[in-house]
């Protein structure tokens, strides 16, 4: 669907206006971390990113929100926000049934501009639909390469999305498959994975302490995305990690997630280099700030058991400032 295709679809401009300004305000009120990196975007690329957010924040909450529907029907609403992801773009249905899928929610109109603007493929927005999935079952992660699955659905497929709103020379354009395209794509997704890491860490007292309908999730705990295996090796177990009690193998555990995370800033370190200038601050900026997240949690590993660990509103803006100098 082109840009012009979706105005129609629309029927007037004020529309996609409304919904640009909608994915912002979300952005602005939800995104906490992401939003004072996406700042430093310049039109039309941040309202883009606004509105991948926005895509992202209403999928969580059909997961995730605190309300009466049990799993069944937040899979059930999972599916029928498949459907409508891709009714929107157009997909396997005709020209009506798009314009209404396009009513149906003031974020539509925006999302289908990002997607067809920046061409981001459907495939990354099903995987995206399915780590939400994958939050419904019980969690139960016995390996790394459990993990690291997840780890790219929820955060590796945003990573492949924003560099098609970055900008950066796709597998095909005018290389083969070895003109960057596919080390950009490589690179994005090592940072999602980065970010996700230290997500975990940083939640694993307010992941442990959720489950539904006062259920037990694993261990007597609720949610865990640690490694069982490792956990193991440390003497750690998910129930204890849930209380609040480090164990005599805490630390050392921490050590081990902390190096992993670490090294997969790291392995990216060179993805800025692959992306168009204009969006360099803006991915300086988040990186700074998860990765300055990991760092507070590596002075402090206990702290995580006591509070979800942030930086203030000073640091963000200071990273904000020193990332627009860094331009180019």
């Amino acid at each position: 669907m082109t840009e012009v295709s979706i105005m129609a679809a629309c029927m007037d401009e004020t529309l996609l206006q409304k919904s640009h300004a909608y994915c912002r305000d979300l952005t602005r009120k939800q995104a906490g971390n992401f939003y004072y990196g996406l700042k430093l975007l310049p039109e039309p690329k941040r309202s883009a990113m606004y509105a991948l957010y926005a895509y992202m924040r209403l999928i969580d909450d059909i997961a995730d929100a605190s309300d009466e529907r049990n799993s069944a029907h937040r899979l059930a609403d999972l599916d029928a926000w498949r459907l409508q992801t891709h009714a929107v773009l157009g997909d396997g249905v005709d020209d009506a049934e798009r314009r209404a899928a396009l009513r149906r929610h003031i974020l539509w109109p925006g999302f289908a501009d990002l997607i067809t603007r920046y061409q981001i493929p459907l495939a990354v927005l099903d995987d995206m639909i399915a780590g939400q999935r994958q939050d419904l079952e019980p969690v139960t992660l016995a390996t790394f390469q459990e993990l690291y699955q997840y780890c790219y659905r929820v955060a590796s497929v945003v990573g492949l999305a924003s560099i098609c709103v970055f900008g950066y020379q796709r597998r095909g354009s005018g290389g083969g498959d070895n003109d960057g395209g596919q080390a950009a794509e490589e690179l994005a997704i090592a940072r999602g994975i980065a970010f996700q890491l230290t997500n975990i860490l940083r939640d694993l007292r307010e992941d442990g302490a959720r489950h539904e309908g006062g259920g037990e999730g694993v261990g007597g705990g609720g949610r865990c995305y640690l490694p069982l295996d490792e956990m193991a090796r440390f003497d750690v177990t998910p129930a204890t990690l849930a209380a609040g009690e480090p164990g005599p193998g805490f630390d050392a555990l921490m050590e081990f997630q902390i190096a992993r995370a670490e090294a997969y800033y790291t392995q990216s370190a060179t993805l800025e280099n692959h992306i168009q200038e204009d969006s360099r601050p803006t991915l300086r900026a988040m990186t700074a700030i998860y990765h300055g997240i990991l760092q507070k949690i590596k002075a402090d590993p206990h702290r995580v058991l006591r509070e979800r660990v942030r930086l203030s509103l000073w640091s963000k803006l200071n990273i904000g400032w020193k990332s627009l100098r860094e331009r180019g």
